[in-house]
């Protein structure tokens, strides 16, 4: 599977999402929509992107946008961490890889002098048409929803 290319309509997806629900791409047409992926439920980078976005949550719905957290944790997990944290928007289980894949998000990552396979944290702005419209990889946490934002009112 190749990795999603700018200014091309991205593949539909399904995948499962908190409130016992399965998210499909091809169901948000006439919607902007964020896709962010992070590394691990409950961790602290984590844990204050997703509190960013949910601070941030009505300005994107009145940019007619959609947000999306994406991660290999279970659904289980993702309902504490949605719960938790508050988090007006959905997380998608990705316990088996396939929109990490889809979006070739995981890379080798090197922590402390061990390396291991891990997700790069990236965000994907994909229009209300369905064309991936930006792609930000190995991103930090600090300003970025508000450079997302802009992106998203700026389609």
């Amino acid at each position: 599977m190749s990795a999603p290319q700018l200014d091309q309509p991205m593949t539909d997806f399904s995948c499962a999402a908190t409130g016992d629900q399965t998210i499909s791409l091809s169901s948000l047409r006439g919607r902007h929509v964020v896709i962010y992926f992070y590394p691990k439920d409950s961790t602290p980078g984590c844990t204050t992107e997703g509190q960013d976005f949910r601070d941030a949550y009505d300005q994107f719905q009145a940019a007619n946008c959609e947000i999306f957290g994406v991660s290999r944790d279970s659904i289980k997990s993702h309902e504490r961490f949605k719960a938790k944290q508050e988090f007006p928007f959905e997380l998608l289980a990705d316990e088996d890889e396939t929109l990490c894949k889809l979006f070739d998000v995981i890379h080798e990552k090197n922590m402390y002098g061990r390396k291991s396979m891990g997700v790069v944290r990236s965000t994907f702005i994909i229009d209300a048409e369905g064309v991936l419209r930006h792609e930000l990889r190995k991103i930090k946490v600090k300003g970025h929803v508000a450079e997302v934002l802009e992106l998203v009112k700026a389609l």
